[in-house]
């Protein structure tokens, strides 16, 4: 499904399936410290129910199954949940997955004991939102906002890359990143409060093929570029990565999580 926002890639469209099949090959890539740290609030663990928001192919609950909490993921876009379904059958795993934006939401109240947004709470209408997830959660429950992205000042693969980037989409804004807190709008500060966050540097390894499949799935590329364009950008994307990167290398990440009760 296409997404317009005005305060994203000054509102150019983009659409997660388009590159589905990318995304659940190369975008798995969360180092173990990542779910250790959900795992140190006592939070995605055996016990709870938890709703994951845009939860494109299921990383995170694929990921986190293991530790016992029951799953619901939900995405606005069809081929992620597509994938999602089929890699987490292929693991016998039984998380339920729903094709629904998530201003349309309805479960009934206080039905999960953690709401997870992982890479996704600012693509949503926030106003519409935060009530809504209020109401799903248990009146001691957490809403989990993670993140995570290469820091392009401190690693020269990952400042290359996104130059290329933005010689094809000159108005991604995902462009810039630097270690920082996670902010939420007002608006959801009028409902729930910060209770932790945390910000920390990875370096997270790939292969030339790997990360040149990470990049193709990000939003500024196979999500918003045309077939052609996302062809040719992979192209001049491969040839920079010989002139540039060893066959194996690590690229410098910060990774940040923010938890948020209700207000009481």
């Amino acid at each position: 499904m296409e997404i317009k926002n005005s305060s994203i890639d000054s509102g150019k469209a983009f659409d997660w399936g388009k590159t589905s099949a990318d995304y659940a090959k190369y975008r798995d890539i969360y180092p173990d410290i990542f779910y250790k740290k959900i795992l140190d609030r006592n939070l995605c663990i055996a016990g709870q129910n938890v709703l994951d928001l845009g939860t494109g192919t299921g990383v995170l609950p694929r990921n986190m199954y293991q530790y016992g909490a029951k799953w619901v993921g939900t995405d606005i876009a069809e081929n992620q949940i597509m994938q999602a379904r089929k890699m987490s059958e292929e693991l016998n795993q039984k998380i339920e997955y729903l094709n629904v934006p998530t201003e349309e939401l309805n479960f009934p109240d206080q039905t999960f004991d953690v709401i997870t947004a992982c890479q996704c709470f600012w693509y949503f209408d926030h106003k519409k939102v935060t009530p809504l997830l209020a109401r799903m959660l248990k009146k001691d429950g957490s809403l989990l906002v993670l993140y995570m992205a290469w820091l392009p000042f401190e690693d020269r693969i990952a400042g290359e890359s996104e130059k290329l980037v933005l010689k094809y989409s000159p108005h991604w804004s995902g462009a810039g990143e630097t270690i920082h807190p996670i902010t939420v709008p007002d608006c959801v500060l009028d409902i729930f409060t910060p209770v932790f966050h945390e910000e920390y540097e990875v370096d997270v390894p790939f292969t030339r093929e790997s990360w040149n499949g990470r990049m193709k799935a990000c939003r500024g590329v196979g999500a918003s570029l045309s077939a052609g364009e996302v062809t040719k950008w992979e192209k001049e994307h491969r040839a920079m990565l010989e002139k540039i990167a060893p066959e194996q290398f690590t690229i410098r990440h910060y990774a940040a999580m923010l938890e948020l009760k209700q207000k009481v």
